[in-house]
């Protein structure tokens, strides 16, 4: 699309409140260079919304897709004989790239334009990674571990209690690499979130079992936090809608984007991410959508509808189903869309 003006028509959902206005979208070489609000009736137009952006993935677990989920978390995917881990560790890299490539192309083809991943098995891991994105249109940022981070966006650690020693070391180098750095933290219990915290990361992963105390200092902090609700309840690290606490790091103003976690145990589908956040979280569409699209702000370039943003966004067809009758964009494209009405995707990462 580069060098040409793309023009598009719809009632968009605008900016970081995503509100509703029948607008004109233009696009040249890759950039929102104007957004003109429309006169008349809206009801036939098409809706234009931002692309997804995954805050959290391990899509390596692909070669996994499905596994007999048998035990508890530790046993399933602490590193490093976690179920996923030893089968990692026997498949061949030809398959683990063309595994991973097939649930990138079903994430682009879902909307989804950007991913944070968490990626295993040291370089060759991030190389492997690189290779199965290459030519898809869902660009990833990637986390390494066991010395991928070295040639990574930046450094995934596990958790704070499954690094035996020099992990202050390794902090210490990410940041004087100029990269990213990342934890899980307060997947199972608390008791990994304070040390974590203490290296002030850019990001935190799951914060399921997070402390009031805890979330007022990462509050302070202004920490991002991915939480994968789909999977929190798939490992049966939780069976309530208070956990992750998404409704206390909302009313804190913690940055609170959302991830898919294990495609071996979900489908990394921020459509049925979104929905499950609302519905068992009660959080409203338009908190769950700017949790479905905040991370590419903080780790990319926003996709939000803005002038002079680059143009990541989906045209959804709504006359093609029920979903012309709904009476609310926000509510319909959380609850009922689906990649399905996607008619078009114009991503310029």
């Amino acid at each position: 699309m580069t060098g040409r003006e793309l023009l598009v028509e719809g009632r968009a959902l605008l900016g970081g409140d995503f509100e509703e206005t029948p607008a004109r979208i233009v696009v040249e070489s890759g950039i929102i260079s104007h957004i003109e609000e429309l006169g008349g009736t809206s009801d036939c137009l098409p809706w234009i919304v931002p692309a997804f952006f995954n805050a959290h993935t391990h899509v390596g677990d692909s070669v996994a897709l499905d596994v007999p989920l048998e035990g508890d978390l530790d046993t399933l995917v602490r590193p490093p004989d976690g179920l996923k881990h030893r089968i990692l560790g026997s498949t061949s890299r030809g398959d683990l790239v063309g595994a991973m490539r097939l649930t990138l192309m079903t994430m682009a083809d879902g909307g989804t334009a950007g991913f944070a991943d968490f990626r295993e098995g040291g370089r060759d891991g991030v190389s492997a990674l690189l290779d199965a994105a290459e030519g898809v249109s869902c660009r990833p940022i990637i986390f390494g571990r066991e010395g991928g981070e070295s040639v990574a966006d930046g450094l995934g650690v596990s958790s704070a209690r499954d690094v035996a020693g020099g992990l202050d070391e390794m902090v210490s180098l990410a940041r004087k690499n100029g990269r990213l750095v990342a934890f899980h933290a307060g997947e199972k219990d608390p008791g990994d979130i304070d040390e974590a915290l203490g290296y002030e990361p850019d990001l935190l992963v799951h914060c399921t079992h997070a402390t009031r105390l805890q979330l007022r200092r990462i509050a302070d902090l202004g920490i991002p936090v991915a939480v994968c609700p789909r999977a929190n309840w798939r490992f049966r690290v939780t069976s309530t809608g208070k956990k992750p606490p998404v409704k206390e790091l909302l009313s804190l103003g913690c940055p609170l984007l959302l991830g898919t976690d294990n495609a071996m145990g979900v489908q990394p589908d921020m459509w049925r991410e979104m929905e499950f956040l609302a519905t068992v979280y009660r959080v409203s569409p338009r908190e769950a959508l700017c949790a479905a699209t905040l991370g590419a702000s903080l780790f990319l370039e926003s996709f939000l509808l803005k002038e002079r943003n680059r143009a990541n966004f989906l045209v959804i067809d709504p006359r093609s189903s029920n979903l012309v009758l709904s009476r609310d964009i926000a509510g319909a494209l959380v609850y009922r869309a689906g990649p399905g009405n996607i008619v078009r995707k114009v991503i310029n990462l």
